[in-house]
């Protein structure tokens, strides 16, 4: 799937991250959420409640519908800037298997 953001200034420098196993290259200073938007992941994690996906909505720290899991804490990727390196997974859902 076509990512539908674009890196405005795509010569910056870049970093490794992984998002749930996956290997992506992203702007080194950007925001997580920022990040896996550009890399074409919109669904950062599945609602509690009803299952249904959530990505980011307001990129300013406010909803929490961009939580990720950052080294087995909840953290919200719209304030966390990404790191070479970094290890990302989807939060899981009450009742799930852990890994």
């Amino acid at each position: 799937m076509k990512p539908v953001f674009r890196d405005l200034t795509p010569d910056r420098p870049r970093v490794t991250i992984r998002f749930g196993g996956q290997a992506l290259s992203v702007p080194e200073g950007e925001t997580l959420a920022a990040a896996l938007l550009l890399a074409g992941i919109e669904a950062f994690r599945d609602t509690p409640a009803t299952g249904r996906p959530r990505g980011p909505f307001c990129m300013m720290g406010a909803c929490y519908d961009c939580l990720v899991q950052i080294d087995g804490v909840t953290r919200q990727a719209c304030m966390t800037e990404v790191s070479e390196g970094l290890e990302v997974h989807r939060v899981p859902r009450p009742g799930d298997a852990d890994d």
